[in-house]
């Protein structure tokens, strides 16, 4: 069980991270800036920090398909991640804040709410 549980929740990083680089490189590429490893890295950090930290409050290897730590897991990672734009001396405006936390917000719990719905359709033919 406990092998399962932290399977589970690697995948579940994993996919967060990729939610998180894909929103970063859509940005880029609409922005004209390059999209290579670099530039997504650097773009990125504040974000992965900002979901690392929603992980570790939220504890969210112990529940990481759930939707309360998922919650947690976007308003940090768009909250931190912002914050840690304005030190980086990054871009926060108003507009790039709405659209950071909408489309993070559909990739976090969109993967989430499709495991849900594949598992119920696995249990329930």
């Amino acid at each position: 069980m406990r092998r399962r549980r932290a399977s589970a929740a690697l995948l579940a990083g994993v996919v967060d991270v990729a939610a998180i680089a894909v929103f970063v490189a859509i940005g880029r590429s609409a922005h004209g800036h390059v999209v290579d490893l670099a530039g997504i890295a650097s773009t990125a950090w504040p974000f992965l920090a900002g979901a690392a930290t929603g992980w570790l409050v939220a504890r969210a290897w112990r529940r990481p398909t759930a939707a309360a730590p998922a919650v947690v897991i976007w308003f940090s990672c768009v909250g931190v991640g912002m914050v840690l734009r304005v030190v980086a001396g990054q871009g926060t405006a108003a507009a790039f804040i709405g659209v950071a936390a909408g489309f993070l917000g559909l990739e976090l719990f969109g993967w989430r709410l499709l495991g849900a719905l594949a598992r119920r359709r696995r249990t329930n033919p």
